[in-house]
Formats: structure tokens, C-alpha cells, sequence
């Protein structure tokens, strides 16, 4: 098969297309013959030698890839809820490798649900580890319901324009920063007030906040803190701003924080599914590239002011 490995961690120079062993799916797993997969920052960080690099230096060869979205070719022994022909999606083996940058991967059965017929590949791929992070904060992690007066940070990226979303749906006031040439996107999300980060101090609008979602970290955290009510809980999403914050929650005393890493889940993909399918929630693709032009696609998300996810075309 065709894929596109990771010759070392570095500078996107280190891509290269490659024909590679096509996998077997093994117990518990299907063989997906994969039509679009997601790009994430994960995707970036791991590629430069941090994020779960750790986890990967030993895989060869080394196919980077979490967001998939395609069809079922082959089931392995003991799976019974996919079909050969299935339309498939998910978020997959992380924070293992996942192997998506390729014409197929063999991936856990657990990891992955249905395809709303409603969505094209290329939405489903972009609709996978960034929706799934947000239920996993605001819904696993914070538990929150109607009525609550949630924070989401960067609301017109790839988590927060699906956590927006998600939030409205289970009956939040929600407050989201943005730039402000994002602002009426992000309204149009659901937000009930968007900040611009640029010209404002978000601490100065947002009050008696019961759930923080930090997707930036560092002095936004700690900006975050002093917004909080005495009982409200503050989910940080970057790993490598989690020292700096584990300190700054203790200084300001606050206990009700929780520093997450997202973990595949199929249930949370059928969650997703049903968002999508019911038409709750919105998937906004900024870039779709070729799957020869994976370099150019980290380069785009590099480049920042990213609305929405990227994606990459297999065909």
C-alpha cells in the first residue's frame, strides 16, 4: 500500500511517500480502506520530536495519523457491529500510533462508529479527535448541564468551533474568545458573547464562570483562573503547558482543575455521530489537500489562524 512515513522527527522536509506492507487486521480489528484523515496540531507536534513522539520512536515504518474516515475492506476475528462496505470514523489508537496517513489501516473496532450519511469523508475526518476531545472535557470531564456559564478559548478552532457547538447543545450560556475577524463565525457556532483576544481582556466580560475549556495555556491559564466561581472547574488541553499550570493552580489555590489527554473511544464517536447525523453539530473543513501534499497541510496548520480542521484526501 501507499503511505506517507516519517523518515525522522523533524521539519516537514522528512515526509516521504513509500509503498509499505499492507496490515492485517487482527483480533478485535478492521481493515479500513481510508478515504480522508484529519490533520490536528498532535499531528505537528509529534512530528517535531514532542507531543507522543516517545510512543512512536520505535514504529517502522513511522506513519503518523490519528482522524480517519473510510470504508470497512476486511473484519478480523471477533468483530460483530462492522460490515465489509461499512462507512466508518474515529479518532484511533490514540495515544498509540494510529497510522492514518496511508490507503489503509488496520485499527481497534472499538474506536470507531458509523458515518452519518449526512457527512461527506472529508467531514467525518475532521470530525473525530477534536469533537471527541471536547465531550470528553466538557461532558466526561466537567459533566456540565443547562443553565451552566461556560468559557471556551479559541472557539473557532478545531476544538473549540466543535466545543461551542456541543456546549449550546446540552443548554450552556457560553462565552468564546476569538479573533475578531472570527467573531461572527464563531456566533454563528451558537456562542451567546464572543470576545476578541486581540483588543480585549476576556477577564474584564467573563464572570462567575462554572467551566473553563483552556485550549492555549500559560498566562491564559492563569488569566483563566481568576473567572472561575469558587466551585467551577478549569480543563487544560495542551500537554506541554501542564507544569506551568499544575503550578499556577496551586498558588491560586484552586483545585478544580484537570489537565486531560484525549483517549480513543467508540462510544464517544457514536455520541459524535449522533451529533452529526441529527444535524447538532457542524464540522467546518478550512483545507482539504491531496494526500501527496500531506507537508503542505502541516504547513497550513503551522501557519495559524486556522478556522476549523484540515483535512487530506486520500483519492
Amino acid at each position: 500500500m501507499k503511505a506517507m512515513i516519517l523518515e525522522r522527527f523533524g521539519g516537514t522536509e522528512r515526509f516521504a511517500v513509500a509503498t509499505v506492507p499492507a496490515p492485517v487486521p487482527k483480533r478485535g480489528e478492521v481493515l479500513v480502506t481510508i478515504k480522508a484523515a484529519g490533520v490536528n496540531p498532535i499531528d505537528v507536534k509529534t512530528r517535531r520530536g514532542g507531543g507522543i513522539a516517545d510512543s512512536l520512536r520505535r514504529q517502522r515504518p513511522m506513519i503518523l495519523g490519528w482522524d480517519l474516515s473510510g470504508v470497512v475492506s476486511k473484519t478480523g476475528e471477533g468483530v460483530e457491529e462492522f460490515r465489509i462496505g461499512d462507512p466508518v470514523f474515529g479518532t484511533v489508537n490514540f495515544p498509540g500510533p494510529g497510522c492514518a496517513y496511508a490507503e489503509f489501516a488496520a485499527v481497534p473496532a472499538e474506536h470507531l462508529a458509523l458515518k452519518p450519511l449526512n457527512v461527506s469523508h472529508e467531514e467525518a475526518a475532521a470530525a473525530a479527535q477534536s469533537p471527541l476531545t471536547a465531550w470528553q472535557a466538557l461532558v466526561e470531564t466537567g459533566r456540565i448541564g443547562a443553565g451552566a456559564r461556560v468559557l471556551i478559548h479559541g472557539g473557532a478552532g478545531g476544538v473549540g468551533h466543535h466545543a461551542v457547538q456541543i456546549a449550546k447543545t446540552l443548554g450552556c450560556y457560553v462565552i468564546s474568545t476569538a479573533a475578531g475577524r472570527d467573531a461572527g463565525f464563531v456566533r454563528n457556532l451558537g456562542a451567546d458573547e464572543v470576545i476578541d483576544f486581540n483588543t480585549e481582556r476576556f477577564e474584564e466580560r467573563a464572570k462567575e464562570i462554572d467551566f473553563v475549556l483552556d485550549t492555549v495555556g500559560g498566562e491564559n491559564f492563569v488569566r483563566s483562573l481568576h473567572v472561575l466561581r469558587p466551585d467551577g472547574m478549569i480543563v487544560l488541553l495542551p500537554s506541554d503547558r501542564k507544569a506551568e499550570a499544575d503550578e499556577a493552580a496551586v498558588a491560586y489555590g484552586v483545585g478544580n482543575y484537570r489537565h486531560i489527554l484525549m483517549h480513543s473511544s467508540g462510544e464517544g464517536m457514536r455520541r459524535i455521530a449522533d451529533l452529526l447525523a441529527g444535524g447538532r453539530l457542524r464540522v467546518y473543513v478550512a483545507s482539504v489537500f491531496p494526500f501527496g501534499e500531506i507537508a503542505r497541510a502541516h504547513e497550513r496548520l503551522e501557519g495559524g489562524g486556522v478556522r476549523g480542521k484540515v483535512v487530506v484526501a486520500m483519492e
